[in-house]
């Protein structure tokens, strides 16, 4: 088994590097580790009429490797252009065209990632505004049309004047560095997935009915006001819910 740490910051050796290598130092023993600077390659785009061995390197690499670790801090609120152009430069290399355009998961399906940033803002602030959210948005959207499949988040807020990564992050880097020591062949979470759906339904239906309580002086025992009330307060938890995971689902202390 491999794992390939891509550092994809200005630094070779700043807070992004130093998170990337407690988890690489961390692994179980007996597994191969490799570090690769971004900054280092000089990459470019594929040109269909020329050989980019650059590119062929960087493939080859991820290929013979695991599960890949990206870390690459935040910027302007957005990943940082360095890996940013990796992911461009790297597109017909991650996913298959279909004479329509359209893409389907490439040879790297089914391999593992986690993702790792940085950014200046506040603790609190980056809890509240999520500051890091669309860099971690951009590597999901680019690994789930490559079929890779993600394993977690680390994230490392307040970094101004910040030389070392405290304690609580290396122990979180420890905790990863365990969990993808473990070879998975393929996720199935189909049933994972069933069995939250049903009880995040059976809370929201619990809430719905705890909340039209107060309100049966006023609606009695008419079925359509029950049946109204009912639909709208479920309604509203769901679309609550379903804002939290769509856009508050990401790792922000």
């Amino acid at each position: 088994m491999k794992i390939l740490g891509i550092l994809a910051s200005h630094q070779e050796h700043g807070l992004n590097a130093q998170m990337l290598d407690e988890v690489l130092k961390n692994v179980d023993s007996g597994i191969e580790t490799e570090t690769i600077f971004l900054e280092n390659y000089d990459i470019t785009p594929h040109k269909y009429h020329e050989d980019n061995p650059v590119l062929d390197e960087l493939a080859q690499k991820l290929m013979d490797s695991d599960v890949w670790i990206f870390a690459a801090p935040t910027y302007w609120r957005e990943l940082s252009g360095v890996l940013k152009n990796f992911f461009d430069c790297m597109r017909p290399k991650f996913v298959y065209f279909k004479q329509n355009g359209d893409t389907i998961p490439g040879p790297f399906k089914n391999k593992h990632y986690l993702s790792i940033s940085s950014c200046y803002v506040s603790i609190l602030e980056n809890f509240v505004t999520g500051v890091t959210d669309d860099s971690f948005k951009t590597i999901d959207r680019v690994m789930s049309a490559a079929g890779v499949i993600k394993v977690g988040e680390i994230v490392l807020p307040n970094t101004f004047g910040m030389k070392t990564i405290p304690y609580n992050k290396k122990k979180l880097c420890q905790k990863y560095a365990k969990k993808i020591s473990v070879r998975k062949r393929k996720d199935d979470s189909t049933v994972k997935r069933y069995i939250q759906l049903f009880f995040m339904i059976a809370v929201m239906a619990l809430i719905t009915m705890g909340i039209q309580l107060p309100l049966s002086g006023w609606i009695g025992n008419n079925f359509w006001l029950n049946y109204t009330s009912f639909t709208i307060i479920f309604f509203v938890l769901l679309a609550c819910i379903l804002h939290f995971v769509t856009f508050v689902k990401h790792r922000r202390r």
